[in-house]
């Protein structure tokens, strides 16, 4: 009897001991974070993408009572703090924004050369906006004030017209590439080290047209001193639903700037999966809409798995404009 008791004992030792070991990972997600967490930024403080970064962030802090500090690590377009996030501990101490560029873009610029692999070394977290290129020109140098008039212009004036980017492969010197190759035209590419600095020139008239983002260049438009022809979105934006988009023209025709959170490859999905909600729950706050919206965005909430094939269809769209072009970076 005592032999039978003392094995039903151990039994239920060992299936304690079994259930302990089940439910411990679960207790520690459920403790996530236990420590501060460091949100990285690739771009300087005071940008469009480091305030979306910041609110998520606070509202992060908010939900789950740790500091979620904002680090921007700003450089080589955003490499350097791609890179520092793709080599952090995937524990979720260390999260970060991204976008187009990093993601979509420098994988096929800088190839096996790329300090990272976007689907290698970063898991998706969530999709949080889309911002929309818009074609703008100088109305004192370019006279045209539709897309097809421009069409018709640029075919008359071969490589005598000159667009302004914030660099060799930005999404906006890509946006005007695929523009010229859907439409057949060719003119002169003027990179800058940023959109401020080509805002100025294209503003004084030293280049004639650009694709940018709205936030940048929507103050010029409304005073005149430079004319909007089209956003570069899928269909009409509703920073201004009375300007056509290129796709009316162009079918197809798209060239927007999006904004996700990453952590690095190899963090628990439980930690992801917790992040992705709250992230996704703030996007979809009309607060939070309304926000964005004032600063020419559009809230999205996609989770890490579409927002990945997404991530995916990009890359090998800009893959393709880059390889027509002959894009290479010295």
């Amino acid at each position: 009897m005592k032999t039978e008791e003392t094995s039903m004992r151990s039994m239920w030792l060992v299936l304690a001991s079994l259930m302990l070991l089940a439910t411990s990972p679960a207790k520690a997600q459920d403790g996530y974070p236990s420590k501060q967490v460091t949100v990285i930024v690739p771009f300087a403080a005071g940008g469009t993408a480091d305030i979306f970064a910041r609110m998520v962030s606070n509202h992060l802090q908010a939900k789950f009572g740790k500091p979620f500090v904002v680090e921007n690590v700003g450089g080589a377009g955003s490499i350097l703090g791609v890179t520092r996030l793709a080599k952090s501990a995937p524990d979720g101490i260390t999260l970060g924004l991204a976008s187009t560029s990093a993601l979509a873009i420098n994988p096929s610029l800088f190839g096996p050369k790329l300090s990272y692999q976007p689907d290698k070394d970063l898991a998706p977290v969530a999709q949080i906006s889309v911002v929309p290129n818009v074609l703008v020109v100088n109305p004192n140098k370019i006279k045209a004030r539709t897309v097809p008039e421009l069409i018709a212009y640029l075919k008359a004036n071969p490589d005598k017209v000159s667009f302004g980017s914030a660099g060799v492969g930005t999404s906006q010197h890509l946006a005007a590439e695929l523009f010229q190759q859907m439409t057949g035209t060719k003119m002169v590419h003027v990179p800058y080290k940023g959109s401020s600095q080509m805002l100025t020139d294209l503003l004084s008239g030293q280049i004639d047209l650009a694709f940018d983002n709205v936030p940048l260049l929507l103050p010029q438009v409304k005073t005149g001193q430079l004319g909007l022809l089209a956003t570069a979105t899928p269909k009409r934006a509703a920073f201004d639903p009375e300007a056509p988009a290129v796709a009316e023209f162009l079918p197809g025709f798209e060239a927007v700037a999006w904004h996700g959170f990453f952590v690095p490859a190899g963090t628990p999905k439980p930690i992801v999966e917790k992040l992705s909600a709250e992230i996704r729950a703030f996007m979809q706050q009309p607060d939070t809409v309304q926000k964005l919206a004032e600063l020419g965005a559009t809230a999205v909430a996609v989770d890490s798995e579409p927002f990945a094939a997404y991530i995916a269809a990009e890359t090998a769209r800009w893959k393709k404009v880059i390889e027509a072009a002959n894009i290479k970076l010295d």
